[in-house]
């Protein structure tokens, strides 16, 4: 393994310039923050999506000062001798436009105006998020990517690259995606966003001061957990078990709740609701969440199939049996549609509890289906391909043993 040879990284942002959004509005000058890991030799580019509210931060250390996270999100996945191995790959990850972490989005200040943009930011869509890239891969000098690859939303903006750009990817795995949305996640994510709207401390998104919508964008990420877990791994976590002696709770109850237990899954919900409001912009919260439920792969077009007719490279799908955010079915209707195409497909299931958490969690179940299929497309010795069969057990793709 090469895991202790030096890899040069660089955390930087760059201006793009008037951009024009897919809304038809624009803005005098389009800020991209972003890293890279590695050198790029001309065929080893991989762009790297982030999730809903992740960053630009994917791997490494030193990420409070750019991203305002202080863990990389896909460290086991990404780095020196791991899966996606930067001794030997160019990785690329950019921060989408209407986030928080460095690229223009509602938080960002209006150069017109020097105040921040708020809900006067222009609507943003996965489709933006991928013409950003685009351009932010021309500033760079990569006019080819190897792979792109990324999880749930981050997904879609994969399978957008593929859709928009064919011509300029190679491979692609989205993970823990779909080509859309179920009308279940819609209405939790509309929730969701109530909670930050109805916060009377939202202002109508003029919030840039002393107060912001803390409340509404706790309960916001709390519902978003739950999303990403599952019944299992939630009981396996927490059970119904107190929160202890020395718990306290972190928003009020009623007189008559003081009779009954905080519990530990209430305790757990509201520690990372603390932990988010410090680093998230509700306004960001709002247009991120819009982008991801108002994708469609096949917007333009007849069907997924059709969107993804002109992509002549191979896909890796990869889906976990636990994930009821991305379901298993909902993947393998996206890699029937890629068949229907004659792109060159797997669809890799994990056997899995966590929930749509896994992708983030496991990376012993994703590693190494990524790496062979880098390394080796879907011929890969660990890609397993259900072939439209997905509820066998020998559907299930293996575990590497050693990696448990």
């Amino acid at each position: 393994m090469s895991g202790n040879r030096s890899v040069t990284v660089e955390r930087n942002s760059v201006s793009l310039g008037a951009f024009e959004f897919e809304c038809g509005r624009s803005i005098p000058n389009l800020e991209v923050a972003y890293e890279t890991y590695g050198e790029f030799t001309g065929d080893n580019a991989v762009l790297v999506c982030h999730a809903l509210t992740g960053s630009q931060h994917v791997a490494g250390a030193g990420g409070e000062g750019t991203a305002g996270q202080a863990r990389a999100w896909w460290n086991d996945i990404v780095g020196p001798g791991k899966a996606v191995d930067t001794t030997e790959y160019y990785v690329v990850c950019a921060n989408v436009p209407g986030s928080c972490y460095g690229t223009s989005g509602p938080p960002a200040t209006n150069p017109e105006t020097n105040d921040p943009y708020g809900t006067s930011f222009p609507a943003v869509t996965v489709t933006d998020w991928t013409e950003c890239q685009r351009l932010l891969l021309d500033e760079l000098g990569v006019p080819h990517l190897h792979l792109v690859t990324g999880g749930s939303v981050g997904g879609m903006n994969v399978l957008e690259w593929a859709k928009k750009h064919p011509d300029h990817v190679e491979r692609i795995a989205p993970i823990a995606a779909a080509g859309r949305l179920d009308p279940q996640c819609l209405a939790l994510d509309a929730i969701a966003r109530r909670a930050i709207t109805t916060d009377p401390d939202w202002q109508e998104g003029a919030y840039y001061g002393d107060t912001h919508p803390d409340d509404g964008l706790a309960v916001a990420r709390q519902l978003g957990h739950v999303m990403y877990l599952s019944k299992e791994s939630m009981d396996r976590k927490f059970g119904r078990r107190g929160a202890g002696r020395d718990a306290a709770r972190s928003f009020p109850t009623d007189p008559a709740g003081q009779f009954f237990p905080y519990r530990d899954v209430e305790s757990y919900l509201d520690y990372q609701a603390e932990t988010f409001v410090e680093r998230f912009d509700a306004n960001a919260y709002l247009y991120l969440t819009r982008a991801m439920d108002s994708y469609d792969l096949a917007a333009g077009f007849e069907s997924d199939a059709d969107a993804l007719a002109a992509f002549d490279g191979e896909a890796l799908v990869m889906s976990f049996t636990a994930d009821w955010h991305f379901t298993v079915a909902q993947a393998e209707e996206l890699a029937a549609a890629m068949r229907r195409a004659d792109v060159g497909v797997a669809h890799h299931v994990v056997d899995s509890d966590h929930g749509h958490d896994a992708f983030l969690v496991e990376p012993e179940s994703v590693g190494p289906p990524l790496a062979d299929f880098l390394a080796e497309g879907i011929a890969g010795n660990a890609v397993t391909d259900t072939g439209g069969d997905v509820d066998t057990d020998d559907a299930f793709a293996p575990v590497h043993s050693d990696l448990v």
